[in-house]
C-alpha cells in the first residue's frame, strides 16, 4: 500500500512512438518517487489502439510500488472491451476489488462514477480538458480531492511535460488516496485517450 499523502505528482515517460503508457509517481512534497504505473496488453491490442480508440480496447494498468516494474504490485486498474460506457476495476495487489469506475457518458458533458465493494455508487469524478482540473466529489457533495495540471510545490521541477499532473487528496486515508490516484490514471489512460480512428476523448463535464 503507497502511503496516504496530501499530494502526488505523476509524471509520464515521453515517447512518440510508444504503444502503451508509463508513469512516475513522486510524493508531492518532497519529490520522492514512490512508485511506477505501467500499462500492459498484448501486442495486437497495442497496434488496434493506433486505428481504434484506445478507450474501447482492453487495458491494465499496474501500479508497482518503488522506482520500476520489478517491484510489488500496489494495486491495478482492468477495463475490458467497451463501446459506449468504459468500466474500469480498481484491484488491489492480492487481486481484491477496491472500486469500479463506470462512465455516465461518452459524449459531451460525461463523468464517471466510483462504486465501492458493493456497487454502490459513492462518489463522481468530474472536470473539465480546457483547464485539466477535476474533481472527486462524494454523494454527500464532500470534495475529497482534486487532479490539476496546476502546482505550485516543491516538486513543480518534476513537471517536464503537458502530460504530468498532481492528485490532491483533501482528506488523506489508505482507501481515499488509493482510489483518487487510481481515479487520476483513470482519467489519463482509460478516458482521455482517443487512439486512432478519430472520435473525440470523453469530457467529464460538471
Amino acid at each position: 500500500m503507497l502511503p496516504a499523502l496530501p499530494t502526488y505528482l505523476i509524471r509520464e515517460h515521453a515517447g512518440v512512438f510508444k504503444l502503451t503508457a508509463t508513469y512516475d509517481i513522486f510524493d508531492g512534497a518532497t519529490g520522492e518517487q514512490l512508485a511506477v504505473a505501467k500499462e500492459k496488453k498484448g501486442t495486437l491490442n497495442a497496434i488496434a489502439g493506433l486505428f481504434i480508440a484506445k478507450r474501447n480496447l482492453p487495458t491494465r494498468v499496474d501500479v508497482h510500488e518503488g522506482k520500476d516494474i520489478t517491484g510489488p504490485i500496489v494495486f491495478s486498474l482492468t477495463r475490458g472491451f467497451s463501446f459506449f460506457r468504459p468500466t474500469v476495476k480498481v484491484l488491489a495487489g492480492d487481486g481484491t476489488l477496491i472500486g469500479t469506475f463506470k462512465s455516465r457518458l461518452m459524449t459531451l458533458g460525461g463523468k464517471f462514477g466510483v462504486y465501492d465493494v458493493a456497487d454502490k455508487e459513492v462518489a463522481v469524478v468530474q472536470g473539465n480538458w480546457t483547464g485539466w482540473n477535476f474533481r472527486f466529489v462524494t454523494s454527500g457533495g464532500d470534495e475529497l480531492g482534486v487532479v490539476s495540471k496546476k502546482w505550485a510545490g516543491v516538486a513543480k521541477e518534476l513537471f517536464t511535460s503537458a502530460d504530468n499532473y498532481v492528485v490532491a487528496v483533501h482528506h488523506p486515508d489508505s482507501a481515499a488516496a488509493t482510489l483518487l490516484l487510481a481515479a487520476g490514471l483513470a482519467i489519463d489512460t482509460v478516458y482521455k485517450e482517443g487512439g486512432g480512428g478519430g472520435g473525440a476523448a470523453l469530457d467529464i463535464g460538471e
